[in-house]
């Protein structure tokens, strides 16, 4: 693991360094221009509130390809049956407010601290952040957010506060941007995005695809 210097905001090249455990790099700060760099190169931040700041970039990396989304019975009547509405960077720091005290298996806390939020929130006026949201009955119910890097969208994290919100606004913006979107990145395993889909490929062909992108 390489200490980041604070005032330096490069990274080592995660193609070339390749930790068993995926941590590149451990510090820093979590400035805009730092982040925008950090998922350039395939890399984003991942630690408990309190600690260092921690960069990874996983071999294998966790996938979903728009074209090989799934889409389940019951999901197809809701989406169907437009029991929400869907918007798109209408509340983008409300939305990573609820992903920040979402409830979530097998974790304590979360990573989504105020100097994060901030830093997205900027990326999101330059236009390199995106938030999704799903309604109902006017109320803000579920979306996700994350960092667009060409046509590979990194998502960091999602929040419902109705069963199947999040998950059906995934899936319909999944479709929406089924020309435009080469890759979701999912970063890490989740039983329910491999549900959706989701799969791991080789960090090395992750980055090939990055690298071909024009941010």
């Amino acid at each position: 693991m390489i200490w980041l210097d604070p005032d330096d905001i490069s990274f080592p090249d995660p193609e070339f360094y390749n930790p068993e455990d995926g941590l590149i790099a451990a510090g820093g700060d979590l400035r805009p221009e730092r982040l925008w760099f950090a998922y350039q190169l395939g890399l984003f931040p991942w630690y408990n509130e309190g600690e260092e700041i921690l960069w990874w970039c996983p071999d294998p990396r966790f996938v979903l390809f728009p074209d090989e989304i799934k889409i389940s019975k019951s999901m197809k009547k809701i989406l169907r049956d437009e029991v929400f509405e869907f918007t798109e960077n209408k509340c983008f720091e409300e939305v990573m407010r609820n992903c920040k005290i979402a409830e979530r298996k097998g974790q304590d806390g979360t990573w989504i601290n105020e100097d994060l939020i901030d830093s997205f929130v900027k990326l999101h006026h330059y236009g390199k952040a995106k938030s999704f949201e799903a309604w109902q009955n006017g109320v803000l119910v579920g979306g996700f957010y994350g960092v667009h890097v060409g046509n590979v969208f990194c998502g960091e994290s999602m929040f419902s506060k109705v069963s199947n919100a999040s998950k059906a606004a995934f899936i319909h913006f999944t479709k929406l941007y089924q020309k435009k979107w080469q890759l979701i990145d999912c970063q890490i395993h989740s039983d329910h995005l491999e549900s959706l889909g989701a799969r791991m490929i080789a960090k090395k062909d992750y980055l090939t695809i990055l690298k071909q992108q024009k941010p």
